[in-house]
Order: C-alpha cells, then sequence, then structure tokens
C-alpha cells in the first residue's frame, strides 16, 4: 500500500501507477486495443517515478532537470484526473435506476469509452516527448518503521521557563516588572528570529499569571503582515469582550478595548510585531492607569523596540543575545544524549564543531539536535555529513539560519516532506489541529498503510516523527503528554514557502489579482483576502478566467462574504475553512465533487448541506458542528471515518461501519432505534455523548448502555451531561474486552459514589469525573486500576476524610488533580501514589472557613513529587486569611525531602461545585 502515497517530489505517480493497473486488469480489458497502449504508459511513469525519486535526493539540480522535473510531476496530476473521471463515470450508477436510467447510464459509458481510448493516446504522445528529454533512472525505496512520541517532548516544552539560557533573562524581566510602579509598563523583547523571543514571554507570562494578582491575561500573535482588526477582536475575546461584528470600524474597535481595560489591571503579551505603524495603532488600546498593569512585546526589529519604550523611562528593552557555549552545550548534549556526559566519545569532537556552526541560536541548536538524535549515536560519518554541509563560520542572518534548517528538511525522507510541506497551507501563528491535519493528510494521499498498520496509525507517526524533529513546535498537550495542536515557526515557514514555490505544492492568494501570471496550474490553494479585498473593484473571490478545476485542496481563512461555488472545484479532494469569520459557503455544487474526501467548516460561516450527500462515496471525514440537520443518506457513506455534527444523526446510522471519530451522539435529539445502533459501529475509537436523554430516560438509558458495552475498540468516551449519572453502567461487556483508556465528563454531571464498573476498566489511563463522596471503597476502586496516570476528580461533599493510602495502590499514577472544599479533608498516607509527580489541588478558602491555613496532611510521603499546584478561591478571605493559606502549603513542601516547586494561584472567585 506504501506505493500509494502522494509526494510533493513525485506527484501523484505511485497512486497513478495502480490505477493504471487496476483499470489494465479490469475495464481496459474490455477494450484490448488500449491494453498495450496503457501498459506502455505505465512502464514509462514507473521509470519516470524512480527517475523523481532519485533527483530528490541530490542537492542541486540543472535549470534543464529542473524543469523537466516539474513536466513529470505535473504531467501525473492531469492523467490522474483523467483517470479518476473516467472512472468515475463507468462506476456511476444507482440501486432505485429505472429502465430509462439504466439506458441513459449504459450510453454514458460508451461515451466515456470513447473518450478515454482519444485521451489514452494523447497520453501516449504526451508521456513519450516527456521520456525523450530525461535518461531513465531506477532506485529502491528503504521502507518505513513505527514512531512513538519522544518522551521528553512534553517536558522540555512544559518546562520553557527553565529552558537552557532563559533563566537569567526570565527573572531580569519578572523582577523588572514586579516593581512597585503602578503606571503602565512596556517591556520590549528584541533580537533575532529564533533567539527563543516568545519562548522568553511564554516563561515570564506563566510567572507572573501564577503568582501575580491581574484582572485580565491576554497572549496575541502577530503575524508578519497583519490584519490589525482581526489582532484587536483576538484581543478582545481573549479579555472577556463581545465579539464585534467583521465590519466594526477600527476606531469602534479601540475604544472598546479601552474601555474594556479601563480601571483594570491586566498583563498582555503582543507576539512578533513587524513594524511600528502596527505597535502605534495596537497601543491605542491600552488606556493609561495607576494600576500596575503591563504589556510585553516581542520584535525582530529594534525600530519596534524603540517606538515601544518611546519617551518614558519606565519603559524598558531586553536585547535577547545568544547562548553562551556552557548554555548551547548543555542545550545540545541533553536533547540528544539526555547529558554531555552520555555523549560518546567518537561523537565529540565533531559535536563542538557543529556547535559553533549554530552559533548560540536555540532554533538552529534544538534543529540540529533533534534531527541527530534520531540519527542514532553510531554513525560518525553521517554527523561529519552534517557537519560538512553546514559550510564554513558562523552567520546569524536569514540565509545562515536557513541553511541549517534546510539540512533538517533534506534529511527527511520523501512523506515527511511532504507532511510538513502542507503545513504551508494555514497562516502564520495558526493553531493547527494534529487531527485535522492527520485527517486531511490521509484525504490528500499523503499516507498509506505501512507495514500492515492502519493509515491512522500511520499518520500519527508522521505527525510525531515531525514533532521528534522539532520541525513543528507544540501547542497544547493532551493528558499523555502527546501533542494535540501545533504551530510553525515563522523561519520554518519561511523555509516551507519557498520549497512549496519550487514544487508548486501550494498556492498562496491574498487578493484576486495573485492568480495573474501563474506559471502552473493551482494544485493546492490557500485563500487569505478578507471581504474589502474581495469586493475592490467589483471583483470576484476567483477571477472569471481562472481554472480551478484541478485544485486538490481549498482553505479559506479569510472573512470574505462568499466562497466560490464548490462545482468549480471538480477534483477537490479537502476543503477547509478556518478561524470565525462571517461568511457564507455556497455548497450548491458539493455532489459534484465525487473525489472529495474532507469537509470542515468551522464556526461563524453560513452555510446549508445539499438533501443528499450519497454520491460522496470517497468522504472520509466531515465536520460539520453548526449544521442544523444531516441529509439521511450519509448511512450511505461507507468510507466516513471521522464525524463532527452537534445534530440529530440520521437513522440508521448502524450502517457506518467505517466510522473512527464520533463527536457528538445528541442524546437528547436521537431516536431509540438510533441508540441501539450506536452498538453496531464497533470500529468507533472515540466518542462523545450530549445533552440529556430527554423523555422514556429509562428505555434509552438501558439502550445506551448496551451499546456502550459493545463498542470493543472504543478507546475514549466524552460525556456532556447534565445531573446525576448512577444510571450509566456499565461500560463493558463480560463477553467483550473492554480497551476504553479515557474516560471523561464535564462538571455538573456525576456519579453520587465511585461506581464499581469502574474497577473493570483495566487500560484506563485518563479518569476525569466528579462524584458527591470520595469515600473508601471509592478511593480504593480506582486504586487498583494498573494503567491509570493521570486522575482527575472533583468532590462535591467532601465532609469526610479522603485517605489515599500506600501498599500497592495507585501504582501507575503521575498526576493527580482534586477539586474540593478544604485541604484538611486530604490525607497521604505513607507509600502513597509512589509515581506521583504533580499533584493539582483546587479549593475554597473564603472568610471564616473551617481549619482555614490547614495543609494536606503527608504531601512528604509522595517520593516522587516534584511541584505541587494550588489554586485557591478565596471570595470573601481576608489577606490575613489568604496568607495562612500560602503559609500551610509552603510548611507542608518543606517538609517534604525533595523539596518540589510550589505553585499557588489565588482568585476572588468561590467553587460552586463542592459544599
Amino acid at each position: 500500500m506504501a506505493g500509494l502515497i502522494v509526494s510533493a517530489s513525485t506527484g501523484v505517480l505511485k497512486p497513478l501507477l495502480v490505477k493504471l493497473a487496476t483499470l489494465m486488469a479490469e475495464e481496459f480489458a474490455k477494450l484490448k486495443n488500449l491494453r498495450k497502449e496503457v501498459k506502455f504508459i505505465s512502464e514509462e511513469l514507473t521509470s519516470m517515478k524512480d527517475a523523481l525519486e532519485r533527483l530528490s535526493d541530490l542537492d542541486e539540480l540543472d535549470k534543464q532537470t529542473k524543469g523537466w522535473r516539474d513536466q513529470v510531476r505535473e504531467m501525473s496530476y492531469d492523467i490522474e484526473d483523467i483517470i479518476d473521471d473516467f472512472m468515475h463515470h463507468i462506476e456511476e450508477k444507482s440501486e432505485t435506476d429505472g429502465l430509462g436510467r439504466k439506458t441513459a447510464r449504459l450510453l454514458r459509458k460508451l461515451r466515456s469509452r470513447h473518450q478515454i481510448a482519444s485521451q489514452i493516446k494523447e497520453i501516449k504522445a504526451l508521456v513519450l516527448e516527456t521520456s525523450a528529454r530525461r535518461q531513465r533512472y531506477k532506485l529502491d525505496i528503504p521502507p518505513s518503521s513505527d514512531v512513538a512520541m519522544d518522551p521528553r517532548v512534553k517536558a522540555l516544552y512544559e518546562k520553557a521557563a527553565n529552558l537552557v539560557g532563559m533563566e537569567g533573562p526570565k527573572n531580569e524581566i519578572v523582577d523588572w516588572l514586579i516593581d512597585e510602579e503602578k503606571q503602565l509598563k512596556v517591556v520590549s523583547i528584541v533580537g533575532f528570529g529564533g533567539l527563543g523571543k516568545t519562548t522568553l514571554a511564554n516563561a515570564v507570562y506563566a510567572t507572573l499569571k501564577g503568582k501575580y494578582d491581574y484582572d485580565y491575561f491576554a497572549f496575541v500573535p502577530v503575524s508578519q503582515k497583519p490584519n490589525i482588526p482581526n489582532l484587536l477582536r483576538t484581543l478582545l475575546s481573549q479579555l472577556g469582550g463581545t465579539p464585534f461584528p467583521h465590519d466594526c470600524e477600527l476606531n469602534i474597535l479601540l475604544d472598546d478595548l479601552r474601555e474594556h481595560l479601563q480601571n483594570k489591571r491586566y498583563l498582555i503579551i503582543i507576539d512578533d510585531i513587524w513594524t511600528v505603524s502596527a505597535w502605534e495603532i495596537i497601543k491605542c488600546a491600552f488606556p493609561e492607569s495607576d494600576l500596575g498593569s503591563r504589556v510585553i512585546v516581542t520584535t525582530r526589529i529594534q525600530e519596534v523596540a524603540a517606538a515601544c519604550r518611546s519617551d518614558r523611562r519606565r519603559d524598558y528593552i531586553l536585547q535577547m543575545k545568544p547562548l553562551s557555549n556552557e548554555d548551547s552545550t548543555k542545550l545540545f548534549f541533553d536533547r540528544i544524549f539526555g547529558s554531555e556526559q552520555a555523549c560518546p566519545q567518537q561523537l565529540r569532537d565533531v559535536s563542538i564543531e557543529i556547535l559553533k556552526k549554530c552559533g548560540g541560536l536555540p532554533l538552529a541548536i534544538i534543529s540540529i539536535s533533534s534531527m541527530l538524535a534520531s540519527e542514532g549515536s553510531n554513525q560518525k560519518n553521517r554527523w561529519k555529513h552534517v557537519h560538512d554541509s553546514l559550510g564554513s563560520g558562523t552567520n546569524l542572518t536569514l540565509e545562515g539560519v536557513r541553511k541549517i534548517l534546510n539540512l533538517s528538511y533534506k534529511d527527511l525522507p520523501p512523506h515527511l516532506k511532504t507532511c510538513l510541506l502542507y503545513l504551508g497551507m494555514y497562516p502564520e501563528d495558526y493553531e493547527i489541529s494534529r487531527t485535522a491535519l492527520e485527517c486531511q493528510w490521509m484525504a490528500e494521499g499523503f499516507i498509506g498503510k505501512e507495514n500492515g498498520h492502519e493509515a491512522e496509525k500511520a499518520a500519527r507517526n508522521y505527525f510525531n516523527e515531525l514533532v521528534n524533529r522539532s520541525l513543528i513546535q507544540p501547542v497544547q498537550f493532551d493528558e499523555h503528554g502527546s501533542v494535540i495542536s501545533c504551530r510553525v515557526h515563522d523561519m520554518m515557514l519561511d523555509l516551507i514557502l519557498l520549497k512549496s514555490a519550487q514544487e508548486n505544492f501550494f498556492t498562496i492568494v491574498n487578493d484576486p489579482q495573485d492568480f495573474a501570471g501563474l506559471q502552473y496550474k493551482v494544485r493546492r490553494l490557500s485563500i487569505r483576502f478578507d471581504g474589502a479585498t474581495a469586493r475592490k473593484n467589483g471583483q470576484t473571490i476567483i477571477p472569471k478566467n481562472t481554472s480551478v478545476s484541478q485544485v486538490r485542496s481549498v482553505m479559506f481563512f479569510g472573512s470574505s462574504e462568499n466562497t466560490p461555488p464548490l462545482s468549480e472545484f471538480k477534483f477537490l479532494r479537502v476543503f477547509f475553512t478556518g478561524l470565525a469569520r462571517s461568511a457564507a459557503v455556497d455548497l450548491s455544487g458539493l455532489c459534484k465533487l465525487y473525489q472529495l474526501r474532507y469537509l470542515s467548516i468551522s464556526y461563524g460561516w453560513s452555510y446549508q448541506l445539499p438533501t443528499h450527500i450519497r454520491v460522496l462515496q470517497h468522504l472520509q471525514s466531515l465536520g460539520v458542528p453548526f449544521c442544523d440537520s444531516i441529509p439521511s443518506d450519509m448511512v450511505h457513506l461507507r468510507h466516513l471515518m471521522h464525524l463532527v455534527a452537534c445534530c440529530r444523526l440520521p437513522d440508521e446510522i448502524r450502517n457506518l461501519k467505517s466510522l473512527r471519530y464520533l463527536c457528538s451522539f445528541d442524546l437528547e435529539l436521537n431516536t431509540l432505534d438510533n441508540f441501539n445502533g450506536l452498538g453496531e459501529l464497533t470500529n468507533l475509537r472515540y466518542l462523545a455523548l450530549h445533552h440529556n436523554l430527554g423523555d422514556d430516560k429509562e428505555k434509552h438509558m438501558d439502550a445506551l448502555c448496551s451499546s456502550l458495552g459493545r463498542l470493543c475498540n472504543l478507546e475514549e468516551l466524552y460525556a456532556e451531561l447534565d445531573g446525576c449519572m448512577d444510571g450509566l453502567m456499565p461500560l463493558f461487556s463480560p463477553s467483550t474486552p473492554c480497551r476504553l483508556e479515557r474516560f471523561s465528563h464535564t462538571k455538573g454531571s456525576w456519579f453520587s459514589r465511585v461506581p464499581r464498573w469502574m474497577g473493570e476498566l483495566r487500560n484506563l489511563i485518563y479518569l476525569r469525573s466528579e462524584v458527591g463522596e470520595l469515600l473508601a471503597d471509592g478511593v480504593g476502586i480506582l486504586a487498583e486500576l494498573p494503567a491509570l496516570t493521570h486522575l482527575d476528580i472533583t468532590i462535591r461533599h467532601d465532609k469526610e476524610m479522603t485517605v489515599i493510602y500506600g501498599g500497592g495502590a495507585f501504582l501507575a499514577l503521575k498526576r493527580f488533580d482534586l477539586l474540593l472544599s478544604s485541604p484538611w479533608h486530604l490525607m497521604f498516607q505513607a507509600g502513597a501514589m509512589p509515581k506521583l509527580q504533580r499533584l493539582v489541588l483546587w479549593y475554597n478558602n473564603g472568610s471564616g472557613s473551617e481549619q482555614n491555613g490547614a495543609g494536606p496532611a503527608g504531601i512528604e510521603h509522595l517520593s516522587a513529587l516534584e511541584e505541587l499546584s494550588a489554586k485557591i478561591a478565596c471570595k470573601g478571605a481576608t489577606e490575613s486569611e489568604k496568607a495562612s493559606a500560602e503559609s500551610a502549603l509552603r510548611s507542608a513542601i518543606n517538609m517534604h525531602p525533595n523539596h518540589p516547586r510550589l505553585v499557588i494561584e489565588l482568585t476572588d472567585h468561590k467553587l460552586t461545585c463542592v459544599d
């Protein structure tokens, strides 16, 4: 199946060859005069594929060779479109066709066969002409292997505040910001791209947010060509303000932000400003007040930093510098070997020479070290090649850093290069969902089944490897330490855009005029202009004389009033809308996109699905969370794997046998038949349940529990319900092994006590639950779960002591989140939770609370504890009571032999879900 993979270097030659082989054995067997022609074409295309693979490994190509490569790649797309069109017309049928329709379909088939015969001759002539220009080569493709997430990744990114070389600058900025100055202060972090400005700003932000009292917090990235109104709307949203219409005037946005921040203490980070003019507008949103507000700005432009300082003596500029030799060495060796001492002697000298060429730039060091970590520690010749490829001298210029990043790119196998390039479809600083990205890769054909693994697992392997190599940056992690969203560093994005232009991989359009003068057919299209741009001079989004039928992926990130009709994109595989905008999507031509595999429309876009979508037989992912209804014939989409919809599902959902991911199953809207049919979706891995059971709760609950017990492959269950859930039992069947790894439900839904059936969830890794009481028997049920590593529990009525005992209990647990009324009600016995690294406590500390100032007992027994994080709701508490609460926790930590890190956050709210 690996031969099916589409890549940037070979285009669609691999899947095209498979399709031609299939047709020779089936359809072309009926057209004997064409078999010889098609066989010749296949042999020629195979030689071309091998040649392109060989060329992808070469550093430089002459102009003539580049031209030949580009022609072959583009030719492969065009030929596949012809073959796909033919196959669609041949396979087109309907179970309800009458005699007239069957006759018409037969005539269409005959016409299609006549057309393909003519097209095959044209293809052969084109292939012959192309073959004559280049000698053909042969090259074997090495097998790929399974990839796991590097277990160090989460620690490296979660502890950015402690990153090598960051501690000193972080403390310097924090000390400067927390002085007694009450007026607004601005600190500018300025330095070359890749020095770690954003990482440093994040570390400062986390420190101040955790320890100091601010009313508002916000972290807003700024792109190189920012849309200032959109940026201000993002800022207002993060500050909890009411979103303004898209066509709102700039001055109204600024006035509202100023009013929102007036008489408030705020901490705001504006990340990566490129121009003085952008800052001059943004700063107008910050009112001058005497409440100790702080703004942090990062920039690579000295003039911007100077403008941020203005004439105010209280403002400050921190000039970022390259890492020292000592810090560079530690960062490099820690990422590859764990420590400098663990580096093999034969690699020490070449490692130091490679480090010198990185010039103390963290981005360069991280990129090179991550690449070398994947090479193994016994390949000295390979490391020497890396050293030689970096050239001579140290060059902290854009070109110098690009050379370092390019080396990491060139080191990738072809399939990973293709997957990395696809991230350039997203705008700068966009937070990219891992799940969406993997589904898009599969829809485009970048992922094949390898070594018997499913395509989904292969996609996760690819994503993990890009993270492990530090080519994409993690943003959010799940409870297991896996990355669930990412961003691309702007300097890596710069390289991606350069490579994409060379391969004609995707095209970015910021204005309709960008279509003019394109040298190649557009294969993937990222549209990023707003409504004002689209309407300029009466232009449409896509000029009428522009053909987009050959486009494979379309992504919209702008705020256009309308998108072009989908019927114009005949061979579309991926359609995606990003960002929340007031825009309309024309889906009237959706059913003409017979190659469509991925459709996702985000919040803020107005749309209506057609009444019938059964023709979309290749559809794998459908994301329409804000759609009022789904066509009833969706149940015939036999390849559908991912479904995101929050409306009533069509009857007979039991037919969706390929479904892996269902978000969500609305308990209030769906029929009893669908409750029963849910249990037949035995390939489900993820299921989200929403709302209440509606009428006839007892029958629905029985049907739901019966169905859940039959979902033998279910790995994650999420429930967003209201009220007591004691009827939800059990979640397993004695005859069906339970593979559930993650179970969580929202606050506001609870079990009166820990249900006994939870003790049967032997594969459970993560549990988030709310219980009325957590008594000894409940603790005992949870304590026996052998795989449980993250436990998040809310106790509604903790009038009695919760005792966490030792002696073989909670053997795998590494993180424990507990929300309770008071830490005085919690005790850890000797030997408790032997692997626990992080303890997070949430509790009330209001005025007059019983045992104010008492901490949890026995924290010193948590032998592996690294951090205690306490989030204390102090509504009505006096300053003395707040100080007493902090003092109790510090006393408890001081008793611990390892002296774990203590993080305390005080809020003026009250936890309403506990007594």
